[in-house]
């Protein structure tokens, strides 16, 4: 297969094509190789329209999902952004087109080492994992000028929130178990606002403050 054509494919029908405009997000997507972050069994249909999985009972989201969740972030390229649910490191490695410090939460440790062996590979020097419980968030680098959870959520948890900057936007699913609504919650004054996006459809966040197992 021709990756590189792929890739522009995806970009001008599946992102472009469905009204995504911001150019920047484009370009990290037309440029990063998705096929890199999937099996060999699963390379083939790297760019189609879906979800695909990579083990452990996690997936990669459909490429317009990590695009219009990215679009949402607004990220300008200074920013500090933490992203919880690292999974195999694609939505990472677009973040690290895009900001300036990327930091990122997985709870399961094979998944962690594998995305951080390709991360490796392919040059991202901007981006730091941990393995751990992502609903407690990552206090250490706070606060976050955005924030990416690429789980579905039962509600918003405090311990993010409270991890964001004045003016720091937060993209979130956030409802049932089986299906959720795409949230962007942005912190002004002390009070959050939150927007609704649209449906989507995500892994459920486990954690302390999210779903328990």
């Amino acid at each position: 297969m021709n990756f590189d054509e792929e890739r522009k494919t995806m970009v001008e029908v599946q992102l472009r094509g469905r009204g995504l405009k911001d150019e920047r997000v484009l370009k990290a997507m037309e440029e990063i190789p998705r096929h890199r972050f999937v099996s060999k069994e699963q390379e083939q249909s790297a760019y189609s329209d879906h979800p695909l999985p990579i083990g452990e009972g996690q997936t990669i989201s459909q490429p317009y999902m990590v695009a219009l969740m990215t679009e949402c972030m607004e990220l300008e390229g200074n920013e500090k952004v933490l992203e919880i649910g690292t999974g195999c490191g694609y939505q990472a490695a677009i973040l690290a087109k895009l900001a300036k410090e990327v930091y990122s939460i997985e709870r399961v440790e094979k998944l962690s080492l594998k995305a951080k062996e390709i991360l490796a590979e392919l040059g991202y020097t901007n981006v730091k994992l941990k393995v751990g419980d992502g609903t407690k968030g990552w206090e250490e680098y706070s606060p976050y000028q955005a924030l990416i959870v690429t789980a579905g959520s039962p509600d918003i948890p405090q311990t993010l929130l409270d991890q964001l900057s004045e003016g720091g936007r937060m993209v979130i699913p956030v409802g049932g178990s089986f299906s959720q609504e795409l949230v962007v919650a942005r912190k002004r004054k002390g009070k959050v606002e939150r927007r609704k996006v649209c449906g989507c459809v995500f892994v459920p966040l486990i954690g302390e403050f999210g779903w328990k197992r």
